[in-house]
């Protein structure tokens, strides 16, 4: 049975993870699945920029103020030729809504809107900020599985300890390490993914940088995935630098 919500948590601040979650989503829908990518990362709300469009209601207005919408209300579809269907409910709101949305009740409206994308997509991914903040550990539980995403280096280490403990401190555990752009000199983490100049979807046409994030989707989410290369062809979920 394959595994349904998966939590990317940035083990620092500017990590790569809206990136990296977004990437893994496209990877799952060119496999035909459909999948919903959440924005739990109130502060930076890096997400909106990946897409175009009305992004209202946001996803703090359905965890506060429009608690009985739909969460299709806020969902945006993302620009991507695959099979399946990447739709985003990203953040873009004001200080005060997003002050609201941090709170230990919204946090709990977080985890219903999780359960509510699993009942109607293939797969859900929540972009999570370093664990800090109610939303950010509502998020990280609620999950089947949580994906760590850390720059590598000293400093990715260093916050890959801390953010080890803090998800231990909240109840549940890493499942996966990713370190981003090609950099692992501690040799901690399960998948490496490389640089790329490629922008988003890169999975789609970069294959070095496709097939190491389709070998962290599969992982992640027990399905062995395809994606399309830049050659054309198809390529299996199984990359060289992926440390089993």
């Amino acid at each position: 049975m394959t595994c349904r919500t998966v939590a990317f948590v940035g083990a620092t601040g500017g990590a790569g993870t809206t990136r990296t979650a977004l990437e893994a989503a496209v990877a799952l829908a060119a496999d035909g699945a459909d999948v919903a990518v959440l924005d739990a990362a109130y502060a930076t709300q890096g997400m909106g920029g990946y897409l175009s469009g009305r992004l209202e209601p946001d996803l703090t207005a359905l965890v506060t103020d429009r608690t009985d919408d739909p969460l299709a209300a806020g969902l945006v579809e993302l620009d991507a030729e695959t099979p399946g269907d990447v739709v985003c409910c990203p953040v873009d709101a004001p200080f005060t809504r997003l002050a609201r949305a941090k709170s230990v009740e919204a946090a709990r409206a977080f985890e219903r809107r999780i359960e509510e994308a699993a009942t109607t997509v293939d797969h859900v991914l929540v972009d999570v900020p370093p664990v800090a903040a109610n939303q950010a550990v509502a998020a990280t539980t609620a999950c089947e599985r949580v994906c760590l995403v850390t720059p590598g280096g000293d400093r990715g280490a260093d916050a890959t300890n801390r953010l080890r403990e803090r998800v231990a401190d909240v109840g549940t555990a890493v499942d996966v390490v990713a370190a981003v752009r090609g950099d692992d000199e501690w040799g901690a983490a399960d998948v490496v993914l490389p640089s790329t100049e490629t922008p988003l979807p890169a999975v789609l046409s970069d294959d070095t940088y496709g097939r190491a994030v389709a070998a962290l989707v599969a992982r992640l989410v027990d399905r062995e995935v395809t994606a399309v290369g830049e050659t054309g062809g198809l390529f299996d979920g199984v990359a060289e630098r992926v440390r089993r």
